[in-house]
């Protein structure tokens, strides 16, 4: 076996190995360049338990979704039921920038991640397509996801 032969073997056992958690990355960073797993402050938008599940383990490697603190009250109230004005106030210190709109980058982000996961999806395709040994494909494939659910598990 030559170089370029052991090259093109060894890309494509780690591709089809790797290739679970390339999707799931790709799939659950999509998901989170446009907050989708985030409630806003000032929003009724309540994220689905698996949005919230897949991007903690995206983030913190757990399924443990630590429960949110309650929002305190914005100014405390005195006994005739007023607002009291806050006792410490941030001076400006320097002027604010206008904020940006950061939706075209989020677009190109979104399309990214697409890219990502089809390119990884026709891989796989591939894969099977083109090659004799299926069966240790799939056994790579296999083991991409079952070693992150395992190693989890500790």
């Amino acid at each position: 076996m030559n170089w370029l032969q052991f090259f093109r073997k060894t890309h494509l056992y780690i591709g089809v190995f790797t290739a679970p958690a390339i999707l799931f990355f790709a799939l659950t960073g999509a998901l989170q360049t446009f907050s989708l797993h985030e409630s806003a402050r000032d929003s009724n938008y309540k994220p689905p338990q698996w949005i919230l599940l897949l991007a903690q383990i995206h983030k913190k490697q757990t399924t443990q979704i630590p429960v949110r603190k309650a929002q305190p009250q914005s100014a405390p109230v005195n006994a005739a039921g007023e607002k009291k004005p806050d006792e410490k106030r941030a001076e400006p210190s320097a002027p604010t920038q206008p904020k940006r709109n950061a939706l075209p980058l989020k677009i190109f982000f979104l399309i990214v991640a697409l890219s990502l996961f089809l390119s990884t999806l026709s891989g796989l395709y591939l894969a099977w397509k083109y090659r004799r040994d299926r069966i240790l494909a799939t056994a790579l494939l296999l083991a991409g996801i079952l070693v992150p659910i395992l190693l989890m598990q500790f």
